[in-house]
């Protein structure tokens, strides 16, 4: 599903004891990310994913225009293919693009079957996203063990004091 890529790259930076892991910053760790999610782990593949993240992050937060993901589907088009089921439609990419565009169509599905669902979590420490898919359209922390705990603790501290 190309939801669960979009979440994962969006994701792939978080902060970690107050000190920032990006999965994909260092070569080796950021191929073996790609590959886990289908790519090829290519040079190229990374510095589009970088960039695909930085402007997916962007767009979410509301700090630009769904414009900006425009250049990351240059060169994708949609094939259509009679098989036995129908008529479904594929995309094509170039290879090092795959997972990059996987990520913008998990975005658009995201956009257009939930619309306003994809956020940043609502932990300002924090730099995860979620995808809420609960029926209230309530969820606000991308952990309710981890961040949503850690708000609730500092209502309550504050609250007692």
């Amino acid at each position: 599903m190309t939801t669960d890529v979009l979440l994962a790259l969006l994701n792939s930076r978080p902060l970690v004891g107050g000190e920032e892991r990006d999965a994909l910053g260092d070569p080796a760790r950021g191929a073996r990310w790609a590959r886990e999610h289908g790519g090829d782990g290519s040079r190229a593949e990374l510095a589009l994913l970088r960039r695909t993240r930085d402007a997916l992050r962007d767009v979410v937060r509301g700090a630009s225009p769904p414009a900006v993901l425009e250049p990351l589907l240059e060169g994708v088009h949609q094939v259509p293919e009679l098989t036995a089921e129908g008529l479904a439609w594929n995309v094509r990419t170039p290879p090092h693009a795959r997972l990059a565009v996987d990520a913008v169509l998990g975005w658009a599905e995201a956009e257009e079957r939930l619309p306003g669902r994809l956020r940043p979590c609502a932990n300002d420490e924090c730099r995860l996203f979620l995808l809420d898919r609960s029926r209230a359209n309530r969820a606000r922390w991308c952990s309710m063990a981890v961040c949503g705990n850690r708000a609730k603790a500092r209502r309550h501290y504050a609250r007692s004091r």
